[in-house]
């Protein structure tokens, strides 16, 4: 506890027959003026200190040092117990969850440890929620049924994406660049952590498997507001580090043989079926052709987090295909998941390849001819014991390709071209151009975060 002592000088002490007896005025003036610099300190001063008392006046009241002030007043649902759960929160996310956001990265390590929070501390509050929120999430992972790390888990990310989204609705500036795009990023982190607690969209009563489509929507509001900060983000110290820590994005479209090559097998005849416009037909096959050339970048490289980057890279079409269950998106998607793997001994991404796998399986006919072979690699490394897959199993010398290829700065030159094309946008019912993505994910992900991370009968608690 800091007690702050106000300069007093106390006059030494003399005898009372030399002092003269003051006017009742002078007596009250000279009360007033030590009280009102006394210092203000926060709990029960020690006793010796309360009988303590500066020499007085014959006749004046005498005035004590020290004064004990009233208790400041908290609002109704600022408890104690509050207040220690949001320091156990902070705590734990500057000290191990800051770690576990960065693959290999000693540097974000940092810039999450303590350059994030001091951001969120100094101008965002919402990024402040979030970090809250995620710290919870990280927590609950090794006490899965806690209530209180579920409900403060929710109700922080739910008072983050309020604030969040109204924020984005008044505007994008250089002041909360930043803050939009830090929390952006996270919210993306809790869509996908969260997958880990919840093995079904609680939506979904046919009691089958659901799509983790709420990571592909949460990771596209990520880029949307990439998009629509970049001339902000291009100079910043906090961001730059974050995409260019990301490896080189080296993608092949020369539509040369490649190991995912057999997912592109029939897909003129599927466009051709499904698809009656020109226009829409090209676009379903560049959806199909941009995933997987994406999936071959990262299968050549899985262990440097590149498996990661699928979900924010992918086009906006594919995610429709993947709501409309196309049996090659289905097949795409789960050979994602099987690049997962290499990441399984992460606290968010624990399971989730042989879970994620073995459910998209489960929505294909085993006597599928055309599809069911296709998912046979995806299966063999969903059943493997072991987070290092051998060579032979996963179908490249990962480890030699590592070493052969550029690992990072590739990611600046993308998200300039992708903000060109946000910016060419044409208006959208008078709003900023760039603006109207970014805001209509963030609203998707605020009802999202509700209605697929919130269990029923679990209420959300405000947030002071």
């Amino acid at each position: 506890m800091i007690v702050v002592l106000a300069a007093i000088e106390i006059p030494q002490k003399v005898e009372s027959r030399e002092t003269p007896r003051p006017t009742s005025s002078t007596s009250a003036s000279a009360s007033a003026s030590v009280s009102a610099h006394s210092p203000v300190i926060h709990g029960d001063s020690p006793a010796d200190v309360s009988d303590t008392t500066t020499p007085t006046l014959i006749g004046s009241t005498p005035a004590p040092i020290y004064k004990t002030p009233e208790p400041p007043p908290l609002s109704s649902t600022t408890t104690k117990k509050n207040r220690m759960l949001e320091l156990k929160l902070l705590h734990n996310f500057t000290t191990m969850t800051a770690k576990t956001l960065s693959v290999s990265s000693p540097v974000l390590e940092k810039i999450w440890r303590v350059t994030v929070p001091e951001l969120a501390f100094s101008s965002a509050s919402y990024l402040a929620d979030t970090l809250l929120a995620v710290s919870a999430l990280h927590l609950r992972s090794s006490a899965p049924h806690d209530r209180e790390l579920i409900r403060a888990s929710h109700s922080y990310m739910a008072s983050a994406c309020s604030e969040y989204g109204a924020c984005l609705s008044k505007g994008v500036t250089e002041s909360n660049a930043e803050a939009l795009f830090l929390t952006a990023a996270l919210i993306a982190f809790q869509s996908t952590a969260s997958r880990i607690f919840t093995r079904d969209d609680i939506n979904d009563r046919t009691g089958g498997y659901s799509l983790p489509l709420s990571w592909f929507h949460s990771f596209q509001g990520v880029k949307a507001v990439v998009a629509a900060t970049w001339q902000w983000l291009c100079t910043s110290a906090i961001v730059i580090p974050i995409i260019e820590s990301q490896p080189a994005l080296n993608l092949d479209l020369s539509g040369h043989p490649t190991f995912f090559s057999d997912l592109m097998v029939g897909v003129e005849d599927e466009v051709a079926k499904f698809e009656n416009n020109p226009a829409k037909q090209l676009e379903t096959r560049m959806a199909y052709q941009h995933a997987i050339a994406v999936l071959d970048w990262a299968h050549k490289i899985p262990y440097t987090g590149a498996p990661l980057v699928f979900l924010a890279t992918v086009s906006r079409r594919f995610i429709e295909l993947l709501e409309a269950r196309r049996p090659r998106a289905l097949a795409i998607l789960a050979s994602y998941f099987a690049l997962l793997k290499c990441l399984d001994d992460v606290w968010w991404l624990k399971g989730v390849a042989r879970r994620e796998i073995m459910g998209i399986v489960s929505l294909f006919d085993p006597d599928d001819e055309e599809w069911w072979p296709r998912l046979q690699w995806p299966l063999r490394i969903a059943l493997h014991d072991n987070v290092i897959i051998p060579p032979q199993v996963w179908g490249r010398d990962w480890a030699a390709q590592a070493t052969n290829t550029s690992q990072n700065g590739g990611f600046v030159s993308h998200i300039e071209l992708l903000s060109d094309m946000f910016s060419s946008m044409p208006q959208m019912n008078g709003a900023t151009p760039d603006l109207e993505p970014a805001h209509q994910y963030i609203v998707e992900q605020e009802g999202m975060m509700r209605d697929i991370l919130l269990p029923e009968g679990l209420e959300i608690l405000p947030v002071d």
